[in-house]
C-alpha cells in the first residue's frame, strides 16, 4: 500500500502530487497491477486534504487508465509502469541507491538531490535533442548533429 505525503509548500497542488506519487510507485514496482489504493477516507485522515481533491486525483488516475474505481470496493491498479531498470534487484536502481546515500552524506537535502538530477537529465536530453532532428513525430539521428 502506499502512503501519500504531501508537501503543501512545493506549489504543487495536492491532487497533482497524488497522481505523480503513484506514478512513481508504479515505476518502481512498489505499487502492481490489481494492488489496491488507499480509499479517500484513508488519504484524508493521513494528509489532512479536502475528501474532493483525493477524488479528482483518483479520477485523473483512471482517465489515464492507470486506475480503475470501483464502486464499493476500492480504487484499484490497472496499469503497471515499471520499467526492467526500476526493479529493486537492477543494477542501475542499486547504483542510484549507493548514490544518493553518498550525495546525502556530503549534506545534500532532498531538494538538492532533484535538482542535481533534474540538471544532469535536463543536460543529457539537450545533449540528445541537438544530435537529432526531429522529424514528424520521430527522432532521428544524424550524423552531423543537425
Amino acid at each position: 500500500m502506499i502512503d501519500y505525503r504531501i508537501d503543501r509548500g512545493s506549489g504543487v497542488p495536492a491532487y497533482v502530487q497524488i497522481v505523480e506519487q503513484t506514478e512513481r510507485a508504479l515505476r518502481m514496482g512498489i505499487l502492481r497491477v490489481g494492488d489496491k489504493l488507499p480509499t479517500a477516507r484513508e488519504v484524508v485522515a493521513a494528509t489532512a486534504i479536502n475528501p474532493n481533491t483525493v477524488l479528482r486525483a483518483y479520477r485523473d488516475m483512471e482517465q489515464a487508465g492507470l486506475v480503475e474505481l470501483r464502486r464499493g470496493l476500492g480504487t484499484f491498479v490497472t496499469r503497471s509502469l515499471t520499467r526492467p531498470a526500476a526493479e529493486d534487484d537492477s543494477p542501475l536502481r542499486g547504483e542510484l541507491t549507493d548514490w544518493v546515500a553518498r550525495a546525502r552524506a556530503a549534506g545534500l537535502e532532498r531538494a538538492d538531490v532533484l535538482a542535481l538530477v533534474t540538471a544532469a537529465l535536463d543536460a543529457y536530453d539537450d545533449a540528445y535533442d541537438s544530435s537529432t532532428r526531429v522529424t514528424g513525430n520521430d527522432r532521428r539521428r544524424t550524423h552531423d548533429g543537425a
